[in-house]
């Protein structure tokens, strides 16, 4: 009971809408990921409440600064953020792409358990991956750094599309972007219950 009021608190913190069918789902994902993760290793954090905090509010608190669109989750990991947001955001289309097969797996029974229709899942290394139609936004939580996730996912970006980069405040990793990539802005995030300093990074074609 405890993660369905951390859920809820966070949710009123963050000033967002989730109605209780998705709250009840993201808890389910939560259930899930606590289930597979004592086989899989999927997560190094292994406190239930902590997991509110630093999976589902963490990818929740970036809800409000994207936009619709077909989306990457590029090193989507356990399917953070990209789960969270297929979940609230049903009308927009997610491909969530991660190398490791452990992973991919997680996701695919979480995607099938969650009845998620707006999301694809591929299994292989984003560098050499096609697709014929490239994406409005980019986004990546635990990827690489910023220029080496900018390098190895520019081919998928539609020219006027943007990277997100979910990041600590440190920016020195910024003075590497390639010269025809810059910064549109940095945005300071204030995850409920995260004392860490969190912030997106956006970055588009110059």
């Amino acid at each position: 009971m405890n993660q369905a009021n951390d859920l809820a608190l966070g949710i009123t913190q963050l000033g967002l809408d989730v109605t209780p069918e998705v709250q009840y789902k993201l808890l389910t994902y939560l259930e899930l990921l606590q289930k597979w993760n004592r086989v899989y290793n999927l997560t190094a954090i292994r406190q239930p409440e902590q997991m509110v905090m630093s999976h589902l509010l963490d990818s929740l608190a970036v809800l409000p600064h994207l936009w619709p669109g077909r989306w990457l989750d590029v090193g989507c990991g356990a399917g953070l953020p990209g789960l969270i947001l297929a979940l609230m955001r049903p009308e927009w289309t997610f491909v969530l792409l991660d190398s490791n097969s452990k992973k991919t797996s997680f996701v695919q029974q979480a995607k099938i358990e969650l009845e998620l229709r707006n999301v694809s899942i591929c299994c292989t290394r984003v560098e050499g991956w096609q697709t014929e139609e490239k994406f409005d936004g980019i986004i990546s939580r635990a990827f690489a750094e910023t220029a080496k996730f900018v390098m190895l996912t520019r081919h998928l970006l539609k020219q006027e599309g943007s990277w997100v980069a979910m990041k600590g405040v440190s920016q020195q990793e910024l003075e590497r972007l390639p010269s025809d990539v810059s910064v549109e802005r940095v945005i300071p995030l204030q995850v409920p219950g995260l004392a860490a300093a969190r912030c997106l990074i956006m970055l588009k074609f110059t």
